[in-house]
């Protein structure tokens, strides 16, 4: 109890010294308009934390090279994808946790964080530094207007719109080449079980940009990012035309490996038909972004178009 004690009296004893000195840093330009109002930002951002996966890909979609961020979801570092991108920031907590100290001890001069961070939270981190939160606070928003904040608060909207031009280039012609109306399922799967993604995520929309339909328990999380595990018996609720099995981690690979040989896995029609491949469940279940949307389109193109 003494050193929880002390460890919130030195924080707080950093953030009290910090309000008297961090408006004499960056020179604040940009105003973005966040879940908490008008925000000032830096001009040129030297040293940026990002506390969420798509704020860590939509800055290094842009250029920017954060000095710090949160471990991926099932990881120790950043997703995989962006680490040859990201270089080795240091990790200042997980999507559950945040370390404080560790964030103010980055001297950031620009925060990004995700949606639903919690007010205490933001209340601490808004000393640190300028903390930009997007509106909306939860996960099924639009994932460009996310982007676009971010973006705007580096001050990289030009970068950003470059970005999003390719992306649509690419969609509309994949678009020309996928059979219209196929059912595309996205399942997660975890140690405990397989989890239906919900089609008004990240990939989802983009899916449905390409002409793919949802099962429809995916369709009706419209409020969730995933529906509960499932147990085998109920997997015909996730099977499509394709099925897309999205892992974390070790242990999810051997949970989906071990569930492959059975009779309920077996049955399902995309098995059947041989339109089951695996994808990376950091970009497929968690991630969001530019970069993480060249990958799902590189995954489209290789597994359904090949």
């Amino acid at each position: 109890m003494k050193r929880v004690d002390s460890s919130i009296f030195r924080l707080s004893v950093l953030l009290c010294s910090l309000v008297l000195t961090t408006t004499a840093g960056s020179a604040l330009a940009a105003t973005v308009s966040t879940a908490h109002g008008e925000l000032k930002t830096p001009d040129t951002p030297k040293r940026v934390v990002v506390l969420d996966e798509a704020a860590m890909d939509t800055a290094l979609a842009v250029g920017i090279k954060p000095v710090a961020t949160l471990a991926s979801r099932g990881g120790t570092s950043v997703s995989n994808y962006l680490q040859d991108q990201a270089g080795q920031p240091a990790i200042v907590g997980t999507a559950r946790e945040i370390n404080l100290e560790a964030v103010f001890n980055q001297k950031p001069d620009l925060i990004l964080a995700r949606q639903d961070l919690p007010q205490e939270q933001y209340a601490k981190l808004s000393l640190i530094a300028p903390t930009v939160v997007p509106k909306g606070g939860e996960s099924l928003a639009d994932w460009r207007a996310n982007a676009e904040l971010y973006a705007q608060a580096l001050n990289r909207s030009d970068e950003l719109k470059k970005q999003f031009d390719q992306i649509d280039q690419r969609v509309a012609k994949l678009k020309t080449q996928v059979k219209p109306g196929q059912v595309l399922s996205v399942v997660r799967w975890n140690p405990q079980g397989p989890m239906v993604m919900s089609s008004h995520l990240f990939a989802g929309q983009l899916l449905e940009q390409l002409g793919f339909a949802s099962t429809q328990l995916a369709s009706e999380l419209k409020d969730r990012p995933h529906s509960d595990i499932l147990s085998l018996e109920n997997l015909s609720s996730a099977d499509g035309d394709w099925i897309f099995l999205a892992t974390l981690n070790e242990k999810g690979d051997e949970a989906l490996e071990a569930a492959r040989k059975q009779p309920a896995f077996t049955r399902l029609k995309a098995v059947q038909a041989k339109q089951v491949a695996t994808v990376d469940g950091q970009v497929w279940s968690s991630g969001s972004g530019p970069l993480a949307a060249e990958r799902v389109l590189d995954d489209v193109e290789r597994i359904v178009l090949k």
